[in-house]
């Protein structure tokens, strides 16, 4: 039993090793805001995969240590891809750190199940004792599994950027955004702000985080259409809206929401926006989201 104790500890150790590298890339570059292609770093841990199944193959280490730091490497990585998915949340600046260290403890806890598994699953080897032939296989599907998901990953993300911006109307699309509102503020005084009136840019920041729709709208707009508009914003029924000029606009109207998704229309067209709110209050990321 002492050489399954001993490779159940060196398992714990590898687990805290990965976690606390994507603890602190995470943290970091989540608060920093650096941004890398997520779907790059999900083909980097895949490709980590195939280098855990190519050791099991080759035979174990003589020297554990540079395995240990290749372990810790690859939770750097990690972290960095967990990062952008957090940005994409636009969480308010006066509660990121406590989310963001939330969401890490989660991470954790899901890890530690997983120990915990494992635990269970080393104490069951410990009464059957594979043959190596039977090791080398177990290795060997590891490997083809990294390649697969990395094969995967990679096919999606070259189709992803090949995929146009989807159109939901004649004069609407729904597109991935750029732009980012400022945090720091509370809860807007009011749900629709005039033409003449400032929309506060970080109060809308705070609310997006809490899944919130934020319907911008260029200031010359005809009355009839922002009577339209502004009636749909205050009507609680619907759902959590809140709106307000933008004079740098180009578009008639635009609307946003924590995923990073805008709905961006060259003419007024207030059902694509009603749609286009209805499917994120709809989605469970809307509930997440706050």
């Amino acid at each position: 039993m002492r050489p399954i104790h001993d490779a159940a500890k060196r398992a714990a150790t590898f687990i805290s090793l990965f976690a606390l590298g994507h603890s602190i890339t995470l943290i970091v570059a989540t608060l920093a805001g650096w941004r890398v292609n997520a779907t790059l770093v999900d083909i980097a841990v895949a490709f980590s995969l195939v280098f855990v199944g190519v050791v099991g193959v080759v035979g174990r280490p003589a020297d554990w240590r540079w395995f240990g730091a290749a372990v810790f490497g690859f939770g750097l990585v990690h972290g960095i891809g967990l990062a952008p998915r957090l940005q994409d949340l636009d969480l308010p600046a006066d509660g990121v750190l406590s989310r963001v260290l939330f969401f890490n403890l989660g991470v954790e806890l899901g890890q530690l199940a997983a120990l915990l598994l494992m635990a269970g699953a080393v104490r069951l080897l410990g009464r059957v004792r594979p043959s190596p032939q039977r090791i080398r296989l177990a290795y060997g599907a590891l490997i083809a599994a990294g390649i697969v998901a990395a094969g995967v990953l990679t096919v999606l993300e070259v189709t992803a950027k090949e995929e146009p911006a989807e159109a939901v109307s004649a004069s609407c699309q729904v597109r991935e955004r750029t732009g980012t509102y400022p945090g720091g503020g509370g809860h807007p005084p009011k749900d629709f702000y005039e033409p003449g009136e400032q929309a506060p840019a970080k109060a809308f920041g705070h609310v997006v985080g809490d899944g919130f729709v934020i319907v911008r709208y260029r200031p010359d707009l005809p009355a009839d259409q922002l009577a339209q508009l502004r009636a749909y914003v205050n009507d609680k029924s619907s759902g959590k809206v809140v709106g307000g000029p933008d004079p740098a606009q180009t578009e008639p109207v635009k609307a946003v929401h924590a995923y990073r998704t805008e709905l961006v229309c060259s003419a007024f067209d207030l059902p694509a926006v009603q749609e286009f709110s209805k499917a994120w209050f709809a989605d469970p990321r809307s509930k997440s989201a706050g």
